[in-house]
């Protein structure tokens, strides 16, 4: 603003009206900047909204989170129809959404399955479109280094895959993620279930490209692939390994390997005492040791608990 009147004060004392060389003044500023400065405004609220996750995850609240994500959520896909090659905002779509999916929308279907089995199969659908759509800006996101990659990957995905880099694991972490868990809500869907073979060649690339990701985040998930894919063997062993590096690289601090090895293993082996032991020690974890855990800790430590209420159901003693 300081420049712009110095310059309307400069030109009056040459003769020209002041009403004149202020519109000429902004008719010129909107011409030269106008585009610049609304696109450096989008990339820069991108950037600080790519981010924002840091400061979801030190909540330790997840009914704020909950009321909170949506509008956050929104906001992205709004500067993303602005600006729908930003790399960072596509990987934040495609991480809020899994993560929001999972925690507000399929935990609540669990939850309500055994009161209401009609509320609890419309919230898994709105959960399986939701993890599409995770699944979809990770895909573009991906796209934005390697042209047509989706396309690329249906028709060979191991040279499409061949091609990616550590830098990019995270993007392919999320996109594999919310693609398992919308198979898993499309198990009656022949054609949803085929793309398994997707998400196996990614899920291999991923273990290449950063087997330890994220304090074992990729062994967490993989405790409950393994033992959902079909026809696996020694599925039993692979997910425990799994659980034991999660465990290992998290130091013990994160409840979310306890509770998936309880859940997917305990569970089909019908180890009672077992599934208890590790729910209450996910239960028991400290939030406050690690701040940018603090929220997924909570979280899981909800659900451990309330998976500690099911024991009749889950459990033929």
């Amino acid at each position: 603003m300081t420049g712009l009147k110095l310059w309307t004060w400069s030109a009056a004392r040459r003769g020209v009206p002041r009403s004149c060389a202020f519109l000429a003044a902004l008719t010129l500023c909107i011409a030269m900047n106008g585009c610049s400065i609304r696109s450096l405004a989008i990339s820069s609220m991108g950037n600080a909204l790519a981010a924002s996750g840091a400061g979801f995850g030190a909540d330790d609240d997840p009914e704020l989170i909950r009321a909170a994500a949506p509008f956050s959520l929104k906001l992205m896909e709004s500067l993303l129809a602005e600006a729908p090659a930003h790399t960072g905002l596509l990987g934040a779509a495609s991480s809020g959404f899994t993560q929001y999916a999972y925690a507000f929308v399929q935990q609540d279907a669990d939850a309500l399955e055994s009161r209401d089995a009609g509320a609890a199969r419309a919230l898994r659908d709105r959960a399986r479109a939701l993890y599409h759509r995770a699944r979809d800006y990770g895909l573009r996101a991906l796209e934005q280094k390697h042209p047509n990659f989706r396309t690329q990957l249906e028709a060979d995905p191991d040279a499409a895959l061949d091609r990616l880099t550590r830098e990019e694991s995270p993007h392919l972490y999320w996109t594999a993620v919310a693609w398992t868990a919308a198979i898993s809500l499309s198990k009656a869907s022949p054609m949803a279930v085929s793309d398994l073979r997707l998400v196996d060649r990614m899920i291999n690339r991923l273990k290449e490209l950063d087997p330890d990701m994220d304090h074992g985040a990729l062994h967490t998930f993989l405790v409950s692939y393994e033992m959902g894919r079909p026809g696996a063997r020694d599925a039993e062993a692979r997910a425990r390994y799994h659980f034991e590096q999660a465990v290992r690289l998290s130091g013990g601090d994160k409840a979310a390997p306890y509770v998936a090895l309880a859940e997917n293993v305990c569970v089909g082996n019908q180890d009672k005492r077992e599934f208890m032991a590790l729910l209450e020690r996910a239960a028991a974890i400290d939030v406050s040791r690690h701040p940018e855990w603090r929220l997924e800790n909570a979280i899981m430590r909800r659900r451990a608990r309330w998976l500690l209420t099911q024991i009749d159901q889950l459990f033929l003693e």
